[in-house]
């Protein structure tokens, strides 16, 4: 696929990936995994032995193939994965600069809320790591609210390596 970056080879993210991805229940099922990671992490002495099959559970809802394609793409959530598509492909069709800096802006402010979560899981710092967590997921949806706009934006963009609307 001439528009597959290293990420998207990595997930192998093809197009019937990307369409099930695309469904609300995959986007709005990933929202709160981050926090319910950092909570199940923060809480392994207490689980024990169910602290890994726990993680495996909520591994799956990260998996963009669980979900069906949906019936329609016109709502937020959709628009959100079809602009993270336009994102990744960027070096083939170019964006525009304003999108491209808020973008990279939001993904290196999520991951630096990492630091603060991973600090707070290794001490066990309940603070640390609900705002290291909370944060990250905050910057993610803004970020995934930023893609929306993107998908808008270029939307009258003939590329072929974007999924058509459903109609």
């Amino acid at each position: 696929m001439a528009w597959q970056n290293p990420f998207a080879a990595v997930m192998a993210m093809r197009d019937s990936t990307w369409e099930r991805h695309a469904n609300p229940w995959s986007v709005w099922t990933r929202v709160p995994l981050l926090v319910l990671f950092a909570v199940t992490v923060y809480f392994r002495g207490p689980l024990g032995n169910w602290l890994w099959p726990t993680l495996c559970v909520l591994a799956a809802f990260i998996n963009p193939r669980v979900f069906p394609p949906p019936l329609s793409l016109d709502n937020w959530a959709s628009k959100g994965v079809l602009g993270e598509r336009i994102w990744l492909n960027r070096r083939i069709v170019p964006i525009p600069r304003h999108h491209a800096r808020w973008a990279l802006g939001l993904s290196a402010a999520s991951a630096a809320c990492l630091a603060p979560m991973g600090w707070g899981l290794y001490v066990l710092d309940p603070w640390a790591a609900a705002f290291g967590a909370l944060g990250a997921s905050a910057l993610k949806l803004w970020f995934v609210d930023r893609m929306v706009w993107l998908y808008e934006d270029m939307q009258s963009t003939n590329d072929k390596s974007r999924p058509r609307r459903r109609t």
